[in-house]
């Protein structure tokens, strides 16, 4: 009864397929006995392989197949993170684009807003301006620098800063006999700007000279 259950197990034809191209066509008592056809150009005969020769060969080739499927996965990997990456760098060159896409016109209008502030700034004269007419242009300058800050501008006063040549511009030294003061920033002749952050004016100063110089030797700091 066995034996006719286990004759059942190969087919009535006695053939079993192993997979890979390599199928048993004749069972005979016992293993070393058993026949191997191929259907697969790599697979070897088996007058030419053991059955166990053929079995470490079918594993090898499956290793070989896991190693290739893990390179093409490695590789898509790869593929999708530079993709990614790419897309990030190309979004950030975008805003970068658009914060400093507007310079040149609000540069253009840079000397509007310091007409309004030479304006502002003669006092004797401004206050005879008629009131209302007065009211309507410092509403005008008040609305010019809320859209203009709105787009990412600032203004540079650095009145007491220590003078930095790379930021401001010095037009004048002025003497001073206080160590604290050298090199500092005494008046701010016309406020600077910058734009997102980035000096687009620098600011016209005047700077303490060298307290140790006299009042005709003082100099503009280096």
């Amino acid at each position: 009864m066995d034996e006719q259950q286990n004759d059942g197990d190969l087919s009535s034809d006695n053939h079993v397929s192993l997979g890979a191209g390599v199928d048993i066509v004749q069972a005979k008592e016992g293993t070393d006995d058993v026949e191997f056809e191929s259907f697969n150009d790599d697979a070897v005969s088996s007058d030419e392989m053991t059955p166990q020769e053929q079995i470490r060969r079918l594993r090898q080739k499956l290793k070989e197949s896991t190693n290739e499927k893990q390179e093409y996965l490695d590789g898509w990997q790869r593929l999708k993170a530079d993709f990614v990456n790419y897309k990030r760098r190309e979004e950030e060159n975008k805003q970068e684009f658009l914060k400093y896409s507007r310079e040149g016109i609000i540069t253009d209008l840079l000397p509007v807003l310091a007409s309004f502030r030479m304006a502002f700034a003669n006092k004797e004269a401004w206050e005879k301006v008629d009131p209302s007419w007065r009211s309507g242009v410092e509403y005008i300058h008040t609305q010019l620098l809320q859209v203009l800050t709105g787009h990412g501008l600032s203004e540079v006063n650095p009145k007491g800063e220590r003078f930095d040549p790379n930021l401001h511009t010095a037009t004048e030294s002025v003497p001073t006999t206080d160590p604290a003061l050298a090199h500092t920033i005494a008046e701010v002749l016309q406020v600077g700007y910058r734009l997102n952050g980035k000096l687009i004016r620098a600011p016209q100063v005047k700077v303490f000279g060298d307290s140790s110089a006299t009042a005709t030797e003082t100099t503009l700091p280096e």
